[in-house]
């Protein structure tokens, strides 16, 4: 059969169809989705003009997909694949993976959700260092909630899209500087979650001392899938401070007022993603009641 690569900037609506199909497959294959947010809204609007996609072909049908991002221009650029699940255990994933690494020069950042040993595996055979981990934990929403008032002279309001993305901006790249990859959001990706269909304001809770932003709690429900088993679920989307409120306890206080939101919406259990290195954030999200669940890693040279 006829196996050939391609590597394009923004793809075609036929492209990009076959792609999300392919990522769909995938994911009930797997049980995790192989492919996180910032790509898929790349997918469907677009992003960054020096992201580039690889598409690997078997014939006419579309066997793999990988995203390669320049997100961070002191660490290298980003990427993430996918094989179909009718095409594994062909030698396509060490194909697609050098065409990637070839294409960013070698000095490629490639992300594997779910921490599956097929991952593992091929990471290995490329010379990949497992360099980073990211948790996600969860807890249910039937077990109780800890009181945590806010702090004095901070009052909790809805975020309200056209007047706040500029403040919200400004305190989320102070509260994330040193993260590759929250603290580099730019208007442009705010408001293309504004533009998801599970985006809502009532969930995204500014606390506000004075006129000044303090922190926020932006909080999303994954719709899930009913009919096929699948309960909708809650996050933690972000959870941010000012410098200046860190050790006040608001953190605390904005995390249990959205999980308090995403319980009165009837969701039975929430998660959320932190870095395996932020110790302090796992302690307060243990102390909350949450536990480990699956690991995404990052691999490089």
């Amino acid at each position: 059969m006829n196996t050939r690569v391609e590597i394009q900037g923004r793809l075609g609506d036929e492209q990009v169809t076959a792609v999300l199909a392919l990522v769909e497959a995938a994911t009930e294959s797997d049980g995790v989705r192989p492919l996180n947010e910032h790509v898929m809204l790349h997918l469907r609007y677009g992003g960054d003009p020096g992201a580039r996609a690889v598409l690997l072909y078997e014939g006419a049908d579309l066997a793999g997909f990988a995203h390669l991002d320049p997100t961070d221009p002191v660490e290298g650029p980003s990427g993430e694949l996918v094989i179909h699940p009718a095409f594994r255990r062909r030698g396509l994933g060490r194909l697609l993976s050098r065409a990637v690494l070839d294409e960013s020069g070698g000095h490629l950042r490639l992300w594997a959700h779910g921490d599956l040993p097929g991952a593992a595996r091929l990471a290995g055979d490329l010379g990949l260092a497992r360099v980073r981990s990211l948790w996600q934990m969860r807890r249910s929403l039937f077990a109780p909630l800890p009181a945590a008032p806010l702090p004095e002279g901070v009052r909790l309001r809805a975020f309200e899209p056209g007047r706040d993305e500029e403040a919200w901006l400004a305190v989320n790249g102070l509260a994330f500087a040193t993260h590759p990859e929250q603290g580099a959001w730019t208007v442009d990706d705010l408001k293309r979650r504004e533009q998801e269909p599970w985006f809502d304001p009532a969930g995204f809770f500014l606390a506000v001392r004075g006129d000044t932003l303090a922190g926020f709690h932006w909080t999303k429900v994954h719709g899930g899938d009913r009919e096929h088993g699948h309960e909708p679920i809650g996050e933690v989307y972000v959870v941010g401070v000012a410098p200046g409120e860190r050790g006040s306890g608001l953190g605390r206080a904005l995390t249990i007022a959205g999980l308090a939101h995403l319980r009165s919406l009837g969701l039975a259990q929430v998660m959320l993603y932190v870095d395996e290195e932020n110790t302090g954030a796992i302690r307060l999200y243990e102390a909350l009641g949450f536990t480990r669940w699956d690991t995404d890693v990052m691999y490089r040279k």
